[in-house]
């Protein structure tokens, strides 16, 4: 990511999200057809999952993590295609668009990824209840940062939402964006312990007024993940933000995307709400490592005609 165009936040706005009303069987109706009207073949179908490629952060956030296996992923994260897909493809060269570790892992990953281009995010703030003390959250996100981390994956407070206490959770937000000096701050909702699709729509917006680069829809770590209703919801949120601010916040599914036709349906939906500029990294994100897996085999299969044992495409 560059420094251009980050979202600067305002002032705490209830009066943007307070009155708003989510229709929850439309916003399911609407999320279903996005898949049911549109379907991709052949190089088609092969160039939308390059894309997608472009744009997952390639993810280990495992309590058994090492410096090895995360040098691993990073060369995964280098070289995400076997040669002979890449020659088949007719590119000469391609990588994921970031890896993303926990901070104690950050150091192994920026020096795995040196002079690739590719950044290294970081979880922070407590990954994932984040539950702790707010000075031990924001001390988190420096150690991270120093580390070299160029983005921060942080959670918010979801029992400020639950309360309803937008001012607090837009107070946290705001000090974890000044705690990321330089790194893009991506905040993750955990959208399924929101309860209510306005929650998550009301979180979106305190959050990219708190001067959110990317809003998040899970750890990854909840019972419900990334859903296309719940995505739908959270895009809209940014589409009215960016209507009233100009600002450009991006946007990151993550969680229970294992599929290359899983890629495809996310990739539509920023298609369809809004439009080309949000399918390039520096605005979309899958976090999904697992999905990565299955957009190998599908690309083989579209070079070589033939299906190839899952174990071959491996993730690290």
């Amino acid at each position: 990511m560059t420094d251009t165009g980050r979202n600067p936040g305002t002032p705490l706005a209830p009066d943007w999200f307070d009155t708003v009303a989510v229709n929850t069987p439309a916003a399911e109706r609407r999320a279903a057809s996005l898949t049911a009207r549109r379907t991709v073949k052949k190089e088609w179908q092969a160039a939308w999952l390059v894309n997608a490629i472009r744009c997952i952060d390639l993810t280990t956030l495992a309590g058994d993590d090492t410096p090895a296996r995360v040098q691993r992923l990073c060369a995964k994260a280098r070289q995400p295609l076997a040669p002979h897909i890449l020659q088949g493809l007719g590119l000469e060269a391609l990588t994921t668009g970031a890896v993303c570790v926990y901070p104690t892992m950050v150091a192994p990953a920026v020096k795995a990824l040196e002079g690739s281009g590719i950044p290294v995010a970081s979880v922070a703030t407590g990954f994932p209840a984040g539950l702790m003390p707010l000075p031990l959250r924001l001390a988190e996100i420096r150690y991270a940062v120093d580390q070299g981390a160029a983005e921060i994956d942080i959670v918010i407070s979801r029992a400020h939402v639950l309360s309803g206490d937008w001012q607090a959770l837009y107070d946290e937000t705001a000090a974890m964006r000044e705690a990321c000096g330089d790194a893009h701050m991506k905040a993750i909702l955990a959208t399924g312990e929101l309860k209510t699709l306005r929650n998550v729509y009301k979180a979106s917006m305190v959050a990219m007024q708190a001067g959110a680069d990317f809003i998040k829809t899970s750890t990854g770590k909840e019972p419900v993940n990334a859903t296309l209703p719940v995505s739908l919801v959270m895009v809209r949120a940014l589409r009215d933000y960016g209507a009233r601010t100009g600002a450009r916040v991006g946007f990151k599914p993550a969680g229970g995307m294992r599929t290359a036709k899983d890629a495809i349906a996310w990739q539509v939906l920023m298609k369809e709400e809004m439009g080309n500029d949000w399918l390039q990294p520096d605005l979309f994100r899958l976090g999904a490592s697992s999905m990565l897996a299955d957009i190998e085999r599908q690309l083989d299969h579209h070079v070589t005609g033939r299906y190839a044992a899952s174990h071959r495409h491996a993730l690290a």
